[in-house]
């Protein structure tokens, strides 16, 4: 497994030009948090928080800081508040393959091979793939080479009719679920890279017999799962993400480790069989 750049284009930030003021109203708006409710987060005063709205008052840098966390706003974009209020970004964005993230990708590689048989990857906000087991080669075996060129893209591979769309067999109920996935990320980040993926994977046609019809007898699954057929075997897996606490860069705050659990003791069985 080797990490690799993705050369994607990063999310878009609101320009600076606006002002730190509008984009923090902005930013309050789309959390459907008061002014008064902010306020009190922050332990400062409803007054203040208007008079900073407004551009009557140029809030300092540990304000924007607290207010940004308050509001949960990505690291990306915390820097695009800092430089909107006259500070310079905190928050580096070092290369992946740079040094001084070593351990950062050491880690990872140690976490998706340590799951195998099962499939692991490594992505970024734009679901480009950094990484890979060999959990999820398997599951791309005989993918043309067109979707394999870098920068490989998680949400292309899996919902484009050349990819594993044909492959899998709840896809009108997995695809219904990673769109809203990208839609609640782009509310989150207000990427219109993300977006413009969004509009591509959304368009891709789905194939007729994705008919996501209902087994014989209910199975009592804990999660949805994705359903991909491999040599003739139904395989079931369950989707879990994981992402750093607290990162202080926006490269790492951008990773996300997602890994796909088993969902049945047949799939569970069978992969374990192929790496034996």
């Amino acid at each position: 497994m080797t990490i690799v750049p993705s050369g994607a284009a990063t999310p878009a930030t609101t320009p600076a030009e606006q002002g730190v003021g509008p984009l923090l109203r902005a930013w309050r708006v789309q959390r459907r948090v008061s002014q008064l409710e902010l306020a009190l987060r922050a332990d400062s005063s409803a007054r203040h928080i208007s008079f900073i709205e407004t551009g009557r008052s140029r809030p300092s840098e540990e304000m924007v800081l607290r207010l940004a966390e308050h509001l949960e706003v990505p690291v990306r974009e915390r820097n695009a508040l800092l430089l909107a209020a006259g500070y310079a970004p905190r928050y580096p964005e070092t290369p992946l393959d740079d040094p001084a993230l070593d351990a950062v990708r050491a880690g990872m590689e140690q976490l998706i091979q340590g799951y195998e048989p099962y499939p692991a990857l490594v992505v970024d906000a734009m679901y480009n793939v950094h990484a890979a087991n060999r959990g999820v080669l398997m599951l791309l075996d005989g993918i043309p080479e067109h979707l394999l060129a870098p920068p490989l893209n998680a949400m292309r591979l899996t919902l484009h009719p050349e990819g594993l769309a044909p492959r899998i067999r709840n896809l009108r109920e997995w695809r219904g679920h990673l769109l809203a996935q990208m839609d609640r990320q782009i509310a989150l980040h207000r990427s219109e890279p993300l977006r413009r993926l969004y509009e591509e994977v959304a368009a891709y046609p789905v194939p007729d017999e994705a008919s996501d019809a209902e087994p014989a007898e209910p199975v009592p699954y804990f999660a949805l799962p994705m359903q991909v057929e491999h040599e003739g075997r139904v395989l079931s897996f369950i989707s879990s993400i994981s992402t750093f606490n607290t990162p202080m860069d926006v490269t790492v705050a951008e990773l996300a480790i997602e890994t796909l659990l088993p969902a049945d003791p047949a799939t569970v069985k069978y992969l374990q069989s192929l790496m034996s």
